[in-house]
């Protein structure tokens, strides 16, 4: 007997027949003159040309913590999407842009998988329209502009010691965390201490994601602090005068970017930051062109519903002036196991026991989501290794929470594997929510960090280190404390602590510091291990990567 061997996500995307763009771009009334067609398959879009005023409503979708085992949010994503289409909805997929880091690390891709995936997955999963190189770009023409200007005799004051400006590269490279720069004597610079974070945590990725016009876009780099003078006051860029040069390096990557699902539902994918290092939202200008070309919008944020899906409703939302009218929360029984206790080569066995234990996590994920005021609805993404008596164990424990719940089959089926969900999110977008923030602006740092610590992860408080207080000391000094908090925490995790798996309780949150980020407008408390510029694994998803003769790749997801 001969055993076919499933085809990849990859080869599934391979076979699809895309339609042009232009196709696509007719099918979503957009005009003509707002298309900058980037080949056959992708364009850029020019949303000052597209008019009306952004009213489609906007369905989030999060997931429970990730484990190992993947969970396929992007996937449920894009199914959904394609569900809502087939159900004759007007709808379009807003979601973030993929880093090559995780691309050629561990993660893999991020463009959905099996047959829910936006195309061309190969494209959007490498270089795509040069976005994230736009960004690098920028950033490290600051860089070098800050260096330049010490060397040039900094005539701004600027204590090289005291620099917060990273150069970035996007990509996981462990051996650039911590360099020295301008070596070789005086030609070459003034020697320093500098570092690289990864494109993706840049404070220019996130002014790109939340700016709201290209003049916004400029206002904001402008107000971005490079540092501190020997007197210990803040360096801002607009002091350097270059806002102007920047905004100029990222005006063409600021056009959100066309394409399509499988099914050919319009996709804009634009921004890309990460959730546990950034606040893991696809960019405002996206989500803001999608809502005047759909009556639905389904967008997504990074990791579990205690990152991305906490930045969405407090940052993103609140700077965006919009709200999620509908929220999911993908969960698979393979990850819910995880979190009771199965190790992942076990993971195939039925195991009531540990299902149980685990779906603690996904409670706590539905608990948070009320707790903003939106009634979630869960999607249970299947595998083929479920089990009867598992699916059994997740429909009866939600039915007697009074949890919506969606048997959804996506990665096979596409988007008719989502019709169940699809219903589900369209009777709670006929309802009104009481969607409201856990904290006001004004509260002070140590409050709003609690309020996170305690209603989102569940956790008994906050310390911060003394370097943190110090730190805290001197924003409030500087005015800087009315801004909503980006929490830099492990994704794994509800608490802190990567191995606390399920719904660790009686845990307190050590920030080791307090970061301002004045141009994308929040304040980033990093906790635990947090790493900004990743490292590669033993095996990194790399070795797996080639070209055929034709020209095509080879295992990229």
């Amino acid at each position: 007997m001969t055993v076919t061997k499933p085809l990849t996500d990859l080869e599934i995307a391979s076979k699809a027949v895309m339609k042009p763009i232009t196709a696509i771009a007719e099918a979503a009334k957009i005009p003509e003159e707002a298309i900058e067609q980037y080949g056959r398959y992708k364009a850029k879009l020019d949303p000052s040309k597209i008019p009306g005023s952004s009213t489609g409503k906007v369905v989030l979708v999060t997931a429970i913590s990730p484990t190992p085992a993947g969970e396929g949010k992007s996937t449920v994503t894009v199914g959904l999407a394609d569900a809502l289409q087939q159900l004759n909805q007007q709808v379009m997929v807003a979601l973030r842009e993929p880093s090559l880091g995780p691309v050629m690390g561990i993660k893999g891709g991020a463009t959905g998988g099996g047959y829910a995936q936006v195309l061309p997955m190969e494209d959007i999963n490498l270089h795509f329209t040069g976005d994230l190189h736009a960004i690098t770009t920028a950033n490290n023409a600051l860089a070098a502009i800050i260096d330049n200007h010490i060397h040039q005799g900094n005539s701004l004051n600027i204590d090289p010691r005291r620099i917060l400006w990273k150069r970035v590269l996007d990509l996981n490279d462990r051996a650039l965390r911590k360099v020295v720069i301008g070596l070789g004597g005086p030609v070459q610079g003034v020697p320093r201490e500098d570092g690289f974070d990864i494109t993706v945590a840049s404070e220019i990725m996130a002014v790109f994601c939340l700016a709201t016009s290209i003049e916004d876009l400029k206002t904001r780099l402008a107000k971005i602090v490079i540092g501190y003078t020997y007197e210990r006051e803040p360096v801002f860029v607009k002091q350097l005068g270059v806002e102007g040069a920047l905004t100029l390096l990222l005006k063409e990557a600021f056009k959100p970017n066309l394409v399509q699902t499988m099914e050919g539902t319009p996709s804009l994918i634009h921004g890309g930051p990460f959730a546990n290092i950034a606040h893991g939202c696809n960019s405002i200008i996206a989500t803001q062109t999608a809502r005047k070309l759909a009556d639905i919008v389904v967008t997504e944020a990074g990791f579990g519903a205690d990152l991305g899906a906490e930045k969405f409703m407090h940052i993103k939302a609140r700077q965006g002036g919009f709200k999620p009218d509908a929220i999911v929360i993908v969960a698979t029984i393979r990850a819910l196991k995880m979190h009771g206790g199965v190790p992942k080569d076990m993971l195939s066995t039925e195991n009531i026991a540990a299902l149980k234990m685990g779906i603690e996590n996904l409670a706590k994920h539905v608990e948070t989501v009320r707790t903003f005021g939106v009634e979630p609805v869960v999607a249970l993404n299947r595998f083929v290794t479920d089990t009867e008596e598992e699916l059994k164990a997740i429909l009866d424990w939600a039915k007697n929470e009074g949890i919506r719940i969606a048997r959804t089959n996506v990665w096979e089926e596409g988007g008719k594997g989502g019709i169940d969900l699809a219903k589900q999110v369209l009777e709670v977008l006929e309802q009104p929510n009481n969607f409201h923030q856990l904290y006001e602006l004004d509260q002070s740092i140590e409050e709003k960090v609690d309020a996170i610590v305690k209603h989102v992860y569940g956790g008994e408080g906050v310390q911060f280190t003394d370097a943190a207080k110090k730190q805290i000391a001197q924003i409030k000094k500087f005015g800087w404390d009315a801004l909503p908090i980006c929490m830099a925490k492990t994704q794994y995790s509800l608490s802190d602590q990567p191995a606390l798996l399920g719904r660790p309780e009686g845990f307190t949150v050590t920030v080791r510091e307090v970061i301002p980020k004045l141009g994308a407008g929040f304040l980033v408390c990093l906790t635990g291990d947090i790493m900004t510029m990743p490292g590669l694994p033993k095996q990194p998803a790399a070795l797996r990567m080639d070209v055929d003769q034709e020209g095509h790749a080879v295992g990229l997801f």
